[in-house]
């Protein structure tokens, strides 16, 4: 590919994957991930990769909603410490997995997440919206070692995790899975660090046009309707799934047979 093109290709991907953040809690890796592999980086590096820029896009768009008071810093607070050790282990993990098996299982996920959000929203109780505190910490538990594992900042399980079980607007599960997804991706990166080599210029020009991304998603999110975030998340998450299937030299062998 062209410099000029990879260039081109490596800014409106970033802004795409800040944009998706920003706007909608999550997405940021599982567009990151996609467009490294189309550069030709290898998968674990990738995965790595992806988890700098996401952390760092995060952060800067959860400033974004905390300033409009989209934040459930309660939620966040239990989620945050057991998820970042679920990250952490599952980073550690990963290294005893086969490249193609992590995307694998990164794909199944994402399809699970997928359906969930695209399904009609159920009818909550005020109770439901604020589950118990146990709870919370074991689901972050859980979903920050499943997001470990397979180097996703976790906003396509968070924003389910808190909209679908916490029964929160989506703009409030927007906001919070931002604050949980930066400290879950800086732990499970941690993680992976111990092997792969990061490629910090492609890094930083991604991370750079994810954050203006990112900041320009959160000033959208405050005017977007609850019901067409809870879609345009579904969609999102649902086509890139669908484009891991194709690539996948498993689904590939499985269908030749």
């Amino acid at each position: 590919m062209p410099h000029v093109l990879q260039l081109l290709l490596i800014v409106l991907g970033g802004l795409a994957i800040g944009g998706s953040l920003g706007l909608l809690g999550g997405g940021g890796t599982i567009l990151t991930l996609p467009l490294l592999l189309l550069l030709g980086v290898e998968p674990k590096t990738a995965i790595a990769m992806s988890l700098v820029v996401v952390s760092a896009t995060a952060a800067v768009a959860a400033a974004g909603h905390a300033r409009a008071g989209n934040v459930d810093w309660r939620a966040a607070a239990l989620f945050a410490p057991t998820t970042a050790l679920g990250g952490y282990a599952g980073g550690r993990a990963a290294g005893w997995i086969g490249d193609e098996l992590l995307l694998l299982i990164f794909t199944g996920l994402m399809l699970a997440a997928a359906g969930a959000m695209l399904r009609p929203a159920p009818a909550r109780s005020q109770s439901a919206a604020d589950p118990r505190a146990l709870v919370m910490v074991l689901q972050g538990a859980v979903v920050g070692a499943i997001t470990g594992l397979v180097g996703a900042g976790g906003g396509f399980l968070f924003v389910p995790a808190f909209a679908l079980l916490g029964g929160m607007p989506m703009q409030r599960a927007v906001g919070t899975s931002l604050v949980v997804i930066s400290l879950n991706a800086l732990a499970a990166l941690a993680g992976h660090l111990g092997h792969v080599t990061i490629r910090f210029e492609l890094t930083g020009v991604l991370t750079a046009a994810a954050v203006i991304g990112a900041w320009c998603g959160a000033l959208l999110a405050r005017r977007a309707p609850d019901a067409l975030l809870r879609r345009a998340f579904g969609v999102v998450v649902l086509l890139v799934a669908i484009w891991m299937l194709v690539r996948s030299p498993y689904v590939r062998m499985l269908l030749s047979e």
